[in-house]
């Protein structure tokens, strides 16, 4: 599966478009949406919106293969874009160790979707940014029903 358009708007709408180097809410240098800069990249001009719009796709691409390489279970584009966005915004290594994983592997969707609901918080504090990002991955996840399930139902 590919992030769909809505998935990216997600990530758009989160992290929001800035043209000059950042630290984000780890202290991370960061650029244009969510773009964690790598040691042999340097932006002393800042980015344009065009250019930023490119490493979305990028580094997007990346974490949805991440999604792909770590669910072993059927996903509707609802909750395949919800992880996406999920695993762009925490990491692979997050999603890989979560107790989110662990039950959407077992193929508990509803234990897995209410998972994403924990992980509003930078340390001890709850940001109203994750909470708000992570409301949003809940609802997108609950647009929709595994294609198996729905299968299942109907028979």
């Amino acid at each position: 599966m590919e992030i769909s358009a809505s998935g990216l708007q997600l990530i758009r709408r989160f992290e929001g478009f800035r043209g000059s180097t950042y630290l984000d809410a780890c202290g991370i240098p960061t650029i244009g949406y969510g773009h964690k800069i790598l040691r042999d990249e340097s932006f002393p001009d800042g980015i344009s919106e065009a250019r930023a719009r490119e490493l979305l796709t990028a580094d997007a691409a990346i974490a949805a293969r991440a999604v792909e390489r770590l669910v072993k279970v059927p996903l509707t584009q609802g909750q395949f874009d919800a992880l996406a966005d999920f695993c762009f915004n925490v990491g692979s290594a997050r999603l890989a160790a979560s107790t989110l994983l662990r039950d959407l592997n077992a193929g508990e969707y509803a234990a897995a979707r209410r998972q994403l609901l924990r992980w509003d918080h930078a340390g001890d504090a709850v940001l109203p940014g994750l909470k708000a990002r992570r409301q949003a991955e809940f609802d997108l996840w609950s647009s929709a029903v595994p294609q198996f399930a729905a299968q299942e139902l109907s028979a």
